[in-house]
């Protein structure tokens, strides 16, 4: 019911930027921040972001490039992070981790993780915790046929250590949170909304993510938290559904929630499951609709990107 019929991505920056140049607004709200580009671009444009997602990864990483002003990670702090790195102890602390990456490589996050919790601030463990998850992102890129490609991950952290985009500092206040949508929207005051739409999904969210379910088993320590995050998000925008109907209504809550916020950009992949009518439809039962922004890939990813002014 929910499947597309290719691999599309989440979004398409470009897009969205080009859309949002004809857009007037001084601060913005991202209820769905796990694309961060975004929230680092308007930091450019000099408008203050207040950036959130009920995903603790997704947050951690929007810490770094959005909240963060100044801080970098020194040469000490990554010595530290990747002290003993290798060594084995005599117990985990994360188990869940064995699911995704050999023992030899669980142990190197399961030490690294301990690492990052000596580091001196917040923002320093995000961004050693983000690299992180980038390296753990190379190494499930491998298969048993290419693992023999695959550098050790130590070198793999030092590597992207020195590729990290240097901090943004605009002058504003830039907050960001891990909360769910619905509250974040309705206690966030900003002139715009850019709402960037969960792909509607029939099942556990871990199942939803897949394989980049391990980032938050990682974040976490461990994979017992799923059901009261599944609890948490049960009858909001984000939790699964089943049908259309399910979705367009958790989405008007949503939007109900954010009616007052002046200006909103409603951003919607089209795959088949849910039109652009159904989603300009559900918004103009609360507000009327500006304008409906569209781009075809449709022969790339069989998908449209949509973006719906209101």
């Amino acid at each position: 019911m929910h499947g597309q019929t290719k691999i599309s991505p989440k979004s398409w920056l470009a897009f969205d930027l080009n859309v949002l140049r004809r857009l007037t607004f001084s601060s913005v709200a991202l209820p769905f921040a796990e694309q961060t580009a975004l929230g680092a671009y308007l930091k450019r444009w000099n408008a203050g972001v207040s950036a959130n997602d009920p995903l603790q990864f997704a947050y951690i990483r929007a810490l770094c490039r959005i909240q963060n002003h100044a801080e970098k990670l020194e040469q000490t702090d990554v010595d530290t992070v990747l002290e003993d790195a290798y060594v084995p102890g005599y117990r985990p602390d994360n188990e869940a981790l064995v699911a995704w990456f050999g023992e030899t490589d669980a142990w190197w996050f399961d030490n690294v993780k301990r690492n990052i919790d000596r580091l001196q601030t917040p923002v320093k463990k995000a961004l050693a915790s983000t690299i992180v998850l980038a390296t753990g992102d190379y190494a499930l890129s491998f298969d048993k046929d290419t693992r023999e490609l695959r550098q050790p991950l130590s070198n793999v952290f030092r590597r992207l250590w020195t590729v990290q985009p240097s901090p943004i500092d605009n002058g504003r206040d830039n907050p960001c949170s891990n909360r769910i949508a619905d509250d974040f929207v309705a206690e966030t005051q900003s002139d715009l909304m850019f709402l960037r739409l969960p792909h509607p999904h029939a099942h556990t969210h871990r199942t939803h993510l897949g394989r980049a379910a391990w980032r938050e088993e990682w974040i976490r320590g461990g994979d017992s938290f799923w059901p009261e995050l599944e609890g948490q998000l049960h009858g909001r925008l984000g939790a699964a559904t089943e049908t259309k109907s399910q979705y367009l209504h958790l989405l008007e809550e949503t939007l109900r929630r954010a009616s007052h916020i002046k200006k909103w950009a409603i951003a919607h992949i089209e795959d088949g499951f849910i039109q652009t009518q159904d989603i300009a439809d559900t918004i103009a039962s609360i507000r009327r609709v500006d304008t409906v922004f569209t781009k075809d890939f449709s022969e790339l990813t069989g998908t449209k990107a949509v973006i719906i002014t209101a």
